[in-house]
């Protein structure tokens, strides 16, 4: 067995005794942490990867929460359904507004998603949906059942012990996925299209088809994200997906490093336990602390921290 084969198994035990080693809350945290990422992730594939700039993910967060919360609430649905549908509503959004976003770049497609990150809140409200969304007060969910009695360290398995499990199932299966799709001849079009997409046309990419997809993808694994966040937290509402958490996972992907794929686990642990940091440091101006923290951090690691890690390798290497 080799070095790495011994480092994986190393990390695949921690995993699974982790949700073991903490209390109740703390494993809340590491749920949303890991479901953070998946947004992240998801974020990176348009932003870091295919260069497109999105200020609006958060809009297809609450898509696909919602749409988990609402086959719970009126299909009586099983949490586990819900998932491929909330992705699939979620990719037919990301290629509704990726389509006419073709003629947009840059900043102006920024704004555009922006826009989007806006409205859907309100649209939530809107009194003709609010027999299926709960209107502003949002609708309260039951969380999967624990299939089975289980304890270690003197700890049960619990709700959240049972949704890590199943969190980490799902985030792993999308990262493998992900990290295998950049590495072959789709992921090069993207990168491509990125770099240089007046040459990556002339070679045959069709720009429109590509793009589309990509903004479609994107869009469906963060509303996958959102469905697992609607679940582990057991509740949503419009107030809950307001244009901040689209900044917040555009925040993720840049501190953990755009154009990565394991750099969406860094962002993610940024944006769920930092917060919480500066509220200890400073109770009275939490989010100078906050934005203080994130200037340094970018100062330090302008790549974000995979760009600092590649750069720590090269300088043992060297």
């Amino acid at each position: 067995m080799n070095l790495r084969s011994i480092h994986t198994l190393w990390i695949a035990a921690v995993l699974v005794v982790l949700p073991f080693l903490f209390e109740d809350f703390t494993v809340f945290q590491i749920n949303l942490m890991l479901v953070y990422a998946i947004a992240v992730l998801g974020l990176n594939v348009l932003t870091g990867y295919g260069g497109q700039i999105s200020l609006g993910h958060g809009a297809f967060y609450a898509i696909g929460a919602y749409t988990a919360a609402v086959l719970m609430e009126h299909a009586q649905m099983s949490a586990y359904m819900t998932l491929p549908i909330a992705g699939l509503i979620s990719l037919v959004a990301g290629i509704l507004v990726g389509f006419p976003a073709l003629r947009l770049a840059g900043h102006y497609l920024a704004l555009a998603t922006f826009a989007l990150a806006m409205a859907i809140p309100q649209l939530l409200k809107y009194d003709s949906f609010e027999h299926y969304t709960g209107g502003v007060q949002g609708l309260v969910l039951m969380k999967p059942e624990v299939p089975f009695e289980f304890e270690l360290f003197g700890q049960e398995l619990n709700d959240d012990r049972w949704l890590y499990y199943f969190i980490l199932l799902v985030g792993t299966f999308i990262f493998w996925v992900c990290s295998n799709l950049m590495k072959g001849r789709i992921g090069r079009a993207i990168m491509a299209i990125r770099e240089q997409p007046i040459a990556a046309g002339a070679l045959g990419v069709n720009l429109a088809a590509v793009k589309t997809m990509t903004f479609g993808l994107s869009a469906a694994i963060t509303g996958i994200a959102g469905a697992l966040g609607a679940v582990t937290v057991a509740y949503v509402a419009p107030d809950s997906f307001l244009a901040f958490l689209s900044i917040s996972i555009l925040v993720g992907a840049v501190v953990g490093g755009l154009g990565t794929i394991w750099g969406a686990l860094f962002g993610a642990a940024f944006i769920q336990f930092i917060p919480n940091v500066a509220d200890e440091i400073s109770k009275s101006a939490p989010w100078a602390v906050y934005g203080a923290i994130l200037i340094a951090l970018i100062y330090v690691a302008p790549g974000g921290v995979m760009g600092l890690l590649r750069k720590l390798k090269k300088g043992d290497t060297a």
